[in-house]
């Protein structure tokens, strides 16, 4: 965790090697952006009995993705005539600047994390909630209705589903004692919270797929009744920066899981020690991803009303009796 760089005093030199040092998560993350979406067109093509991009990059379509990124760099950037142009510009800056900064506070490995606070976990989920401040200045600012109404479902979806998502992981704090992503990690060494918060592993993943606004749950930008949604308006380069946000926080919500309730870089039995914690972090990570993944393939989109019943009706509850049995067990076993 370059215990040195941090205890030096403040310096060019830390700045630099920082700087660099966020260039290459930068990159990383790209990375997992660019072969993330092809993993994904090919695991619903798999699944839906089809071979997905096969045509650019030989019969894995290896580069279709990249090609795809280029067309929409070289795209004309077309801003409506009565949008808010200043707020049009904005709001994907917005949108995507969240994204990234939550990356700073997960640790990949108990050697490689970028700033080790002890709210971590709070911090995260904190600053990912910024996200759909972007959404709802595209849809009134692109002055278009399609946009808007998707802009305020996305509101509405992250207020209604970031409740239960917190209360979630709440157990997990009871029993770890500590909002640090470290601590919650090594809190694990004798099980996962996955085993010990099983109904609190199952709310935390169901609102999560809602906070990404993915399938089942992309009301924002239902094709079908939205044309998209609140990016409807945006092309080329814009509309890019929306997706990648979409695709970070994949990203990051994964590596949240994976910390949180999967026990991180530990593994899963004491004698398989010998195997680098970064190999059982990525195969944990990749699992989630999958998942993810997954449920877009095989599930059909909730109908809005019934949407926002789920969360209020069903997570709460759910979220809130995790929370007194949690307290409760831990009261007497603990």
């Amino acid at each position: 965790m370059m215990e040195d760089l941090l205890h030096s005093s403040p310096g060019w030199a830390n700045f630099g090697i920082f700087f660099l040092l966020g260039v290459v998560l930068l990159l990383v993350v790209l990375g997992f952006v660019t072969y993330g979406i092809l993993a994904e067109r090919k695991v619903m093509g798999y699944m839906q009995l089809r071979h997905g991009p096969n045509q650019l990059g030989g019969r894995f379509g290896l580069l279709q993705t990249v090609a795809d990124v280029l067309k929409l760099l070289l795209k004309e950037d077309i801003i409506p005539k009565a949008a808010d142009k200043p707020l049009f510009i904005l709001a994907p800056v917005i949108a995507f600047a969240p994204s990234f900064l939550v990356l700073a506070t997960l640790p990949f490995t108990d050697k490689f994390q970028f700033a080790d606070i002890g709210v971590g976990l709070l911090y995260y989920i904190a600053v990912s909630g910024l996200t759909v401040f972007g959404m709802v200045l595209g849809g009134w600012a692109s002055n278009n209705k399609y946009a808007l109404l998707g802009g305020m479902r996305a509101a509405a979806q992250m207020i209604s589903y970031e409740i239960p998502l917190v209360m979630a992981v709440l157990g997990v704090i009871l029993l770890s004692g500590s909002l640090n992503l470290n601590d919650i990690v090594m809190q694990q060494k004798h099980g996962w919270f996955i085993l010990l918060q099983p109904i609190g592993f199952i709310v935390f993943f169901i609102a999560s797929i809602a906070e990404l606004n993915r399938t089942p749950f992309d009301l924002p930008e239902s094709e079908n009744e939205l044309v998209a949604g609140y990016f409807v308006e945006y092309a080329g380069f814009r509309w890019a920066f929306f997706m990648l946000s979409e695709y970070v926080y994949v990203f990051g919500m994964s590596t949240l899981i994976t910390v949180v309730f999967l026990g991180g870089w530990l593994p899963p039995f004491a004698f398989l020690g010998f195997i680098p914690g970064a190999v059982w972090f990525a195969l944990k990570f990749c699992t989630v991803v999958f998942v993810y993944f997954w449920i877009r393939s095989t599930l059909p989109r909730f109908r809005a009303d019934r949407l926002m019943e789920f969360g209020w009706k069903v997570l709460l509850p759910v979220a809130l009796a995790n929370i007194f049995l949690t307290a409760l067990l831990k009261s007497l076993f603990f």
